[in-house]
């Protein structure tokens, strides 16, 4: 086999070397092209050991260092060159540069370009220009990296509004791209996607001591989203108190509406192509609720307060209003700013974060009775939900009364605990009342 010299679009390496991220930014800012790792600059072939981890660990780190997303610019295989394995990176033309190493930021020493066979710094002013021209990426057009996707959860949801997914349905959603291939919007909504979701819980009121880690993943998006918003109801705890002869005070440690509303606003205007879901973490004074890519471009910070909706994701919130998860556009904003000033948000270009201060009405004594019997509460519903999960899965035609009598719960306490996993796309069940049976999907 002839072996080409290195040119604009083809390079070569004996082995993986800090230049990796460099190289790779240098393409996806030009033409594309290859990158192959086991062969010398001469065009000697050295091979590499261990291809399958070596494929890993490449992935791993481009996709960790290198922004925007390059999640559907990388393809990486092995090939075999002269009875020896190398690996070869292909890698597209990028649609959002300039693209740059994160490390470095946006910056000479972040962004490059490939000229003949070299990668080359970019100029402040050409990075400025490139980036002034950038359009932002639409979730329609980002082709989906797996393509035998499944929608299983998102029909029940539709199901559970009275709702029927058509035949035709990924068309009417916009989960098809140009060439009538799933997008990403599909991606996020599949039942089989690796899309993560985490929930943070640390001790104290910064990150240094991590209490709690809740991972919602490998699931549709509104899985996720639903299984957020248990999390923070119970989080959210209701301060009780009766002083004297009074009436019972009750009062949520954060107001349940602007929390709610904070959440779902964070899934439907992340900017998914930067490779980043939304971030929830719970401090012992706070919770903060984070997603990135700052305001849709043209959107000032007052019009944003004001309510005016420009959405970085139509897909995802035509899916939010089809399942009631929002009502109408730009009143999320209105019931948050109903109960809190605008200090509660901080705006850079890059992150929008909303930061909700514990309302603590009650003393220290009454407050940790209240933590304590939170946890009670919380441990006690992972229990039901698991002894359900067992039973259905003994027997799959087991009624709604013998789970009472199992449980040692009435049937409504029963029926409460079912719709709360049929809403998480833990079970299902498939035919009517009577003559049907459950269906146990997964995910828990």
């Amino acid at each position: 086999m002839v072996i080409k010299t290195e040119t604009s679009r083809l390079e070569y390496k004996e082995k993986v070397s800090d230049s990796l991220e460099k190289d790779t930014v240098a393409f996806l800012n030009a033409e594309g092209g290859e990158i192959y790792i086991g062969i010398k600059n001469n065009g000697a072939v050295a091979g590499v050991v261990n291809p399958d981890k070596l494929q890993l660990q490449i992935k791993d780190r481009l996709i960790q260092n290198i922004c925007p997303s390059i999640l559907n610019l990388l393809a990486i295989q092995t090939e075999a060159r002269q009875k020896k394995t190398v690996v070869r990176i292909s890698l597209k033309k990028g649609l959002e540069p300039p693209y740059y190493i994160k490390q470095k930021g946006m910056s000479e020493s972040g962004c490059f370009i490939r000229v003949g066979a070299s990668a080359q710094p970019m100029a402040t002013a050409m990075i400025h220009d490139i980036y002034s021209k950038r359009m932002p990426i639409s979730l329609k057009h980002m082709e989906a990296s797996y393509q035998g996707l499944t929608f299983e959860q998102l029909r029940i949801y539709y199901e559970e509004k009275g709702k029927k997914l058509q035949r035709h349905f990924a068309s009417t959603l916009d989960f098809l791209n140009s060439d009538g291939k799933y997008n990403y919007a599909a991606f996020l909504f599949a039942d089989n996607n690796n899309i993560s979701v985490r929930v943070a819980k640390y001790w104290g009121r910064d990150k240094v001591k991590l209490r709690e880690l809740k991972e919602y993943g490998e699931c549709s998006l509104l899985k996720a989203v639903h299984a957020v918003l248990d999390k923070f109801e119970i989080e959210n705890i209701t301060q009780a108190r009766i002083i004297g002869l009074g009436p019972r005070e009750e009062k949520r440690i954060v107001n349940n509406t602007a929390l709610r509303e904070a959440v779902i606003n964070a899934f439907a205007h992340n900017d998914y192509s930067t490779g980043e879901t939304p971030i929830f973490e719970i401090f012992e004074d706070r919770f903060e609720i984070t997603s990135y890519g700052g305001l849709v471009r043209e959107l000032s910070e007052a019009e944003f307060f004001a309510g005016v909706s420009k959405l970085r994701n139509p897909e995802i919130m035509r899916v939010f209003r089809d399942i009631e998860l929002v009502e109408r556009l730009g009143s999320g904003m209105h019931r948050i700013l109903e109960t809190y000033d605008r200090s509660i948000f901080k705006i850079t270009p890059h992150i929008l974060r909303v930061s909700f201060k514990f309302d603590r009405g009650i003393d220290e004594i009454e407050w940790q009775k209240i933590q304590d019997t939170s946890k009670s509460k919380e441990k006690t519903k992972e229990k039901t939900k698991e002894k359900i999960i067992k039973a259905i899965q003994n027997d799959s035609l087991i009624t709604i009364q013998k789970l009472a009598e199992i449980l040692g719960l009435t049937t409504q306490g029963v029926e409460w605990n079912i719709a709360r996993l049929k809403k998480q796309g833990i079970i299902r069940r498939v035919g009517p009342d009577k003559g049907g049976y459950w269906e146990v999907l997964g995910g828990f």
